[in-house]
């Protein structure tokens, strides 16, 4: 094995600088994963951008982690073995002992880390991962098609099994980016009338074509007129964060409807007490998933067919990916390939 790997740290708040690692070994309950690829998502940018400038190292990011298993540390459950595809997503692994993980509650853990943020990521070619934290690869996927599973994948597809409606029921989703364009395949394969809800016009053919039924644009029409006049919709899963254009859509709920909250805004999110009570209409917050629900999430693309709109970039231009993930100019996901050069599909 190499005594040396190449990663992607943030030098500097802002700032990704590429260098030269020592090989690092697996610790009790570890393995170490030789990265094939790493998505780049929306929530790197917190990490990368708020970096703490006086830990050292520095923080590698990254939390859609697709590779294979090199070395296993001490206590490794037997189910995973050297030369194994798995991947990681942003829960890096569950402790086993804390109220949550004793009620079952895996993803709600009170102590595992966040990959890329308080342990390091994939923006590498190695890296360590906690064997609870890890979850079976499909065959039929490629790496760089189930790198986005492992974060924007399971986040749409959890966040619709919660949403409460049933084959036939009207389900909005709102905003059309790297979360929406997968909710929309996992809503119009799970036999929902699928809504989107976007800003001008330029998104609606690729939205149409990705699984929408119809498609609103809130720079033309009232998104929420429209729903009531549709009969209201049953879920409406947001993808944004942006309070005021959430709460705005909330009056477009049927009775018994329910809201779920993708997008973590920073700003309180303004709700009618009386438009929930009057009908019965509830809000809910949806993060990503145990190992098992990405499992799932992995199973039921291949299945169905679903697979993320990537464009993919070389582990070295990582910060060109980064920059033209944070100004919006990709279509859908950005992923980074260890062994790649540049293409989209």
């Amino acid at each position: 094995m190499k005594t040396s790997y190449r990663a992607m740290q943030v030098g500097r708040s802002g700032v990704l600088e590429l260098v030269e690692r020592k090989m690092p070994t697996p610790g009790n309950g570890e393995v170490l994963i030789e990265v094939e690829a790493c998505g780049i998502c929306g929530a790197d940018a917190a990490d990368i951008e708020r970096a703490d400038p006086g830990l050292q190292p520095p923080r590698v990011p990254g939390h859609e982690v697709v590779g294979r298993i090199v070395a296993l540390g001490e206590n490794t459950p037997s189910i995973w073995k050297i030369g194994q595809r798995v991947g990681v997503g942003r829960l890096g692994g569950y402790c086993g002992e804390c109220s949550q993980c004793r009620q079952g509650h895996f993803q709600l853990c009170q102590n595992q880390d966040f990959v890329g943020s308080t342990c390091d990521g994939g923006y590498a070619e190695m890296m360590l991962a906690r064997a609870t934290g890890l979850v079976s690869i499909p065959d039929e996927l490629s790496s760089e098609e189930a790198a986005p599973l492992l974060c924007a994948g399971i986040a749409t597809f959890n966040a619709l099994k919660k949403c409460g409606a049933q084959a036939g029921d009207l389900v909005v989703i709102l905003g059309i980016g790297g979360l929406g364009h997968m909710a929309l395949q996992y809503a119009r394969r799970m036999g929902f009338k699928v809504v989107a809800v976007g800003r001008g016009n330029n998104i609606a053919e690729d939205a149409l074509k990705l699984g929408a039924h119809l498609y609103i644009d809130t720079h033309q029409e009232d998104a929420a007129s429209k729903l009531q006049s549709l009969g209201g919709a049953q879920a409406i899963v947001t993808t944004i964060g942006h309070a005021d254009t959430v709460s705005a859509l909330l009056k477009g709920l049927a009775a018994q409807g329910r809201l779920v909250l993708l997008g973590a805004g920073k700003d309180p999110l303004p709700v009618s007490a009386g438009h929930l009570v009057v009908g019965e209409r509830s809000v809910l917050g949806s993060i990503t998933g145990s190992p098992f629900d990405n499992e799932k999430t992995l199973n039921f693309s291949v299945l169905a067919g679903v697979r993320p709109m990537i464009e993919v970039m070389p582990l070295e231009k990582a910060r060109e990916a980064y920059q033209k993930m944070k100004s919006g100019d990709v279509k859908f996901r950005m992923v980074l390939s260890m062994a790649s050069t540049d293409s989209r599909h």
